[in-house]
Formats: C-alpha cells, sequence, structure tokens
C-alpha cells in the first residue's frame, strides 16, 4: 500500500496487497518514525522478544500488548513501529529462521559425453560422492533444528504471506547445491519443497507429539509407546501394525523417521540426475557420431 512505501518496480500496485505492509517492513522499505524523540525501541528488539514469547508458550502467547509489557511500554509505542500482529509474525518467521547455514554450493556437473558424474562407478555413484547429496542433508538437519528451536514456525508460517529475505535466502542456498546437477530450475525448486516438506512434517509430528519435554524425546519414541498401549489384547485386529511396532521395539526405538524419509528422496533425486547425465552422454555421442559422419561425407 502506499502508505507503507511498498510498491512493484514499475510503479503499479503491489501484487501483495494488503500484505504490501509486511513486505515493507522485511525488506526494509518502511523507515523509522520520523517524529517524536529518539526512539528507545527497535524492530529488532521488539521482534525478539516476541520470539521469546512464542518460544515459552507457542504463537497464541504473542500480543501487542504483551509484547508492550514486556518491554514495559504502551502497545501504542508498538504501533509506531510495526502495524499490527500480522506484520510482526511476519518480521519474527523471517528473525527466527535466521541466515542459512554455510553448505558447499553446488556440485560437480554431469561429465557428459565423458562419463557419468564424478564418483560414479557402474552400479551408480557411492553415498556421498556427489558433493550435492551431503550439502542438501546438512541444509536439511539445519532446517529441522530451526523447527526444533521454534516450533510455533509450524503453525505461523503457512498461508499465503510473505517471505522475508532470511527465509528465501534459505530457498536459495538449496538451490545453489542442486545448480549444477542436470536438473532443470523448476525440477529443482520442486525438490527444494519436497525436502522442506519432508522436515516439516516430521517437526510438525514432533511438536504435536510434545517431543523435547522431559518424557519425550523424539516421535517414534512417543509413537511406540502409544501404539504399545493401544495394541494390548486387539495384536490380532492389527497384526501388521503390531509386527512393525514389535521390530520397532527390538532396534531399542530407534528414532530415524527423519533420515530415513530424507534418504529415501536424496536416493530418488540422484537417481534421477545420474539418468540425466546418461541421456546427455549419449546424447553427445550421437552428435558426434552424426558430425563425423557428416565431415566423412565430404
Amino acid at each position: 500500500m502506499a502508505g507503507d512505501g511498498w510498491s512493484a518496480g514499475d510503479g503499479k500496485s503491489s501484487v501483495f496487497g494488503d500484505q504490501a505492509g509486511s513486505a515493507a517492513l522485511l525488506w526494509g522499505e518502511r523507515g523509522r518514525p520520523s517524529r517524536g524523540p529518539k526512539p528507545a525501541l527497535s524492530l529488532e528488539r521488539i521482534t525478539r522478544t516476541a520470539i521469546a514469547l512464542a518460544d515459552l508458550g507457542g504463537l497464541g502467547a504473542v500480543s501487542m500488548q504483551r509484547v508492550a509489557g514486556e518491554l514495559d511500554f504502551t502497545k501504542m509505542s508498538l504501533y509506531r513501529y510495526v502495524p499490527g500482529k500480522t506484520e510482526l509474525v511476519a518480521l519474527m518467521i523471517d528473525t527466527a529462521m535466521g541466515e542459512p547455514p554455510a553448505v558447499a554450493p553446488g556440485a560437480t556437473p554431469p561429465a557428459g559425453a565423458d562419463g557419468p558424474p564424478a564418483g560414479a562407478t557402474s552400479d551408480g555413484p557411492a553415498p556421498d560422492t556427489l558433493p550435492w547429496r551431503p550439502a542438501l542433508r546438512a541444509w536439511a538437519a539445519e532446517l529441522s533444528a530451526v523447527f526444533h528451536r521454534h516450533p510455533w514456525l509450524l503453525e505461523a508460517a503457512v498461508g499465503p504471506r510473505i517471505m522475508g529475505p532470511h527465509e528465501l535466502s534459505w530457498t536459495e542456498c538449496a538451490l545453489a547445491v542442486l545448480a549444477r546437477t542436470g536438473l532443470s530450475g523448476s525440477e529443482q525448486l520442486d525438490a527444494v519443497v519436497l525436502v522442506t516438506g519432508h522436515v516439516r512434517g516430521i517437526a510438525q509430528i514432533a511438536a504435536s507429539m510434545g517431543v523435547g519435554s522431559a518424557r519425550a524425546t523424539g516421535p517414534e519414541q512417543v509413537l511406540s509407546a502409544a501404539l504399545n498401549e493401544l495394541l494390548v489384547g486387539r495384536s490380532d485386529r492389527f497384526p501388521a501394525l503390531a509386527s512393525a511396532v514389535a521390530s520397532g521395539a527390538a532396534e531399542n526405538g530407534r528414532d530415524q523417521a527423519l533420515e530415513f524419509g530424507l534418504e529415501r528422496i536424496l536416493d530418488g533425486l540422484e537417481s534421477l540426475i545420474i539418468r540425466r547425465a546418461a541421456d546427455a552422454s549419449a546424447d553427445a555421442a550421437r552428435k558426434a557420431g552424426s558430425d563425423g559422419g557428416d565431415a566423412t561425407a565430404t
């Protein structure tokens, strides 16, 4: 909106509509209060106070009144910096996300006509010999850690909203990892969405089960305990489930849902990348053969 100092680059109205105020705050287009005494508050201080409240009591614990009280200011004082809770939550999300991890950006490009990708064998690449794979795994682990530190993000970061520079930097980081794998740009973005969805899904399960409390250390531990109790006297009715739960207990309840799903996603991406490299090699060989034939004919 014009009053928020945010507009599209061509001078037209912002595509963000009534969320343009959030965009202006997130991307630094909204200036400091221009009137009154020297500011005693700052957007960062307000935002981090709100994050601390959410970390302790969830997103429902955050209100403009509560944040103002924590800062020993009036609610009206906050409105000189943040128009309302919607904009405050947008700032909270981006601040809580923070900078993306410093994972290695990019991977050895497919070798084209000269052979398969680096580290590949006739049976495919050995684990972790393709640089993109450990980098993307590390990225996913860091994202999981962010959700664990700030479980309210799972509720806040949904629906139509404005993404800030930190959040977009996470996407940029993951795309940079995949940039030289031979996948198209849209496939790279789909891969990042897929990995993010898996990490988010496991984090959502963990949060809903109270993981992180004194009695719960992982989603599989909590789920196994609940299922064991439900299956008492009912294993004949749910034999496959009872067998799976018993197998998990035999493995000491090892929590591996995040890792197991992530590795299967990475396996699929690796298979596609190798196939693309093989196709590129075949195309290059056919082109070389065709060019050679034309030269001989002339």
